[in-house]
């Protein structure tokens, strides 16, 4: 008997891995490619459009630079999970605006690689911002949407998949990046 407890427990947690409450519901769902990118749209208030070069703050405008469509299910690889474009990278990686405001450093790790887009999830910050994370390593940079995350200022912060390639960052290393606020 004791061994069906165990087994039933184990697929039990096999099965609700990955599984999302429902709000309205309360009932767990498998979350999809589409839900993810409407979920990451709509946290952060940000909607589709804009010049895609970055230079407003205009937060249609950041949206273009900093979202991306969510990947196919079937990516494996790092090229295919990143589908930022060729312009929204280029828009992103552009120098720095003068005026920009240091929060910090801090150790990098990557996010989940299915959220699509340029982002840094922090405790540098403690609202929702366009900003802009460098590699010292590389001198690389790029303009990101911080993304507030619990903890102290000194834990790490997790980063997705496009930015760390933007900065010329290991997918499976830890990196040191500096955070400023604009883009």
């Amino acid at each position: 008997m004791r061994h069906y407890f165990v087994i039933g427990v184990a697929m039990f947690g096999v099965t609700a891995c990955g599984m999302t409450a429902d709000p309205g519901t309360g009932a767990g769902a498998l979350p999809t490619a589409a839900s993810s990118a409407s979920a990451i749209g709509s946290a952060n208030g940000l909607s589709s459009g804009g010049s895609g070069d970055g230079s407003s703050a205009d937060p249609s405008a950041l949206a273009s630079v900093t979202e991306a469509a969510a990947p196919s299910p079937t990516a494996k690889t790092a090229e295919a999970l990143d589908t930022t474009t060729p312009k929204q990278r280029a828009a992103a990686s552009r120098p720095a605006k003068t005026g920009a405001t240091q929060l910090g450093s801090t150790v990098a790790s990557l996010g989940n690689a299915t959220e699509p887009g340029l982002w840094l999830k922090t405790p540098l910050v403690k609202t929702e911002m366009q900003g802009r994370v460098t590699n010292p390593a590389t001198g690389k940079s790029s303009t990101v949407t911080l993304l507030p995350i619990a903890g102290s200022a000194s834990a790490g912060s997790r980063m997705s998949l496009a930015a760390l390639r933007l900065i010329g960052a290991s997918l499976t290393d830890l990196t040191t990046v500096n955070v400023s606020t604009g883009g």
